[in-house]
């Protein structure tokens, strides 16, 4: 699943950490999980996180001596995107004939 379309147009960091963090919706990621799923340098997962928290796109947890982060709930779509979806089957979905 992605994070919501209006959300898309920030950094690409920024968008695959959302995403990855939106299919991880339970349970939420720690940085070690978000920097393997995202495959970036820590200094870049570390900006991407700071810009995203500081805009109150994530949210950050505490359990125990584990930290994880997790998706703000505006972020997540109502219903899951298929993102092999391609637009005439969106449209069928869309609109009955």
């Amino acid at each position: 699943m992605r994070a919501k379309r209006e959300y898309r147009d920030r950094r690409g960091t920024e968008v695959a950490v959302l995403d990855a963090l939106v299919n991880r919706l339970e349970d939420g990621m720690t940085v070690f999980e978000l920097r393997a799923a995202v495959s970036v340098g820590i200094d870049d997962l570390e900006r991407a996180l700071e810009n995203l928290k500081d805009d109150g796109l994530i949210t950050v947890e505490s359990r125990g001596s584990e930290t994880v982060i997790k998706p703000a709930a505006r972020v997540v779509p109502d219903e899951p995107v298929d993102d092999e979806e391609s637009l005439g089957e969106w449209l069928r979905r869309r609109i009955p004939f």
